[in-house]
């Protein structure tokens, strides 16, 4: 059944800073990294100089109850043999020179971040960041100057909107439902609903205009729904304003958490554009 949530009339914090309980992110040697996002339609990572990590069908064995539902962890003896592999694959037994970022949604729970923590703990990194996804898909796809952005995030079993302000999330919403949901014949017309009837809920309790200026300049689209032209022209059209379209919306979030990892690391990094592949051993 849908539900939604709304950050802000829970009266609770919708951004916290990247969270690095898991050891300090410091400069003992030449620190490595992986960013990994963690979806309900499979998991995504990302190395830096290398690119996308693949691992069969998103990450997750498709006859296997997925570990990941509605954008929260029901299975984190699965989630941690992923995170294992990937860790494994991308930065070898010996990580104690090594970095990791994870996303979460935006609206996710103290438990659903207490317990990625948890997984990222028991790899034996010296540094990890817990890290929204808005966040990051707003460091790959939004704007260069800082200002208002809607970024709209149309997931297999969640849809999200937030507004960031300067980088920061001030307010944001979500849907219990996603592609998965719905079907393809009505797709288009629920999946537009469901991120208007969110946006138009953040606009009536708007009080300093950021909502206006962000659909000014366009919301930003991700998620596998943004690969949908029909679903981002109704978006457009019932908001009369332009939307922008990630680039491989798909991965918007895994490749900000890869920009974010990037500046931790303090080098240039790889290139946000697929390189070669690491594939699972």
């Amino acid at each position: 059944m849908r539900s939604s949530r709304d950050g802000r009339r829970r009266r609770r914090p919708v951004l916290r800073r990247p969270d690095a309980h898991v050891g300090d992110v410091h400069r003992a040697g030449p620190l490595r990294g992986l960013a990994v996002d963690l979806g309900s339609s499979g998991a995504r990572a990302w190395v830096p100089g290398q690119g996308l990590v693949t691992g069969g069908p998103g990450g997750w064995d498709e006859h296997a109850r997925r570990p990941v539902r509605r954008g929260r962890i029901i299975d984190a003896e699965s989630c941690a043999g992923l995170l294992e592999r990937l860790a494994d694959a991308a930065l070898g037994a010996r990580r104690q020179d090594s970095v990791i970022v994870l996303s979460h949604p935006v609206l996710a729970g103290r438990e659903h971040r207490a317990q990625a923590r948890e997984l990222l703990a028991a790899l034996g990194v010296s540094g990890a960041v817990v890290l929204n996804s808005a966040s990051a898909a707003a460091a790959c796809a939004g704007p260069p100057d800082g200002g208002p952005v809607l970024v709209v995030d149309m997931g297999a079993e969640l849809t999200e909107v937030a507004l960031l302000v300067d980088g920061t999330v001030v307010d944001a919403r979500q849907t219990d439902a996603g592609l998965t949901d719905l079907e393809p014949g009505s797709m288009p017309a629920e999946l537009a609903r469901n991120v208007l009837d969110m946006i138009t809920s953040m606009w009536r309790e708007d009080q300093h205009g950021a909502v206006r200026g962000a659909l000014r300049r366009g919301p930003v689209l991700t998620g596998g729904g943004a690969l949908h032209g029909e679903v981002t022209d109704r978006i457009a059209g019932c908001l009369g304003a332009p939307v922008s379209i990630a680039r491989d919306p798909s991965t918007t979030v895994v490749r900000g958490a890869a920009l974010v990892l990037e500046s931790l690391l303090g080098s240039a990094g790889a290139d946000p554009d697929p390189a070669r592949p690491v594939r699972l051993r």
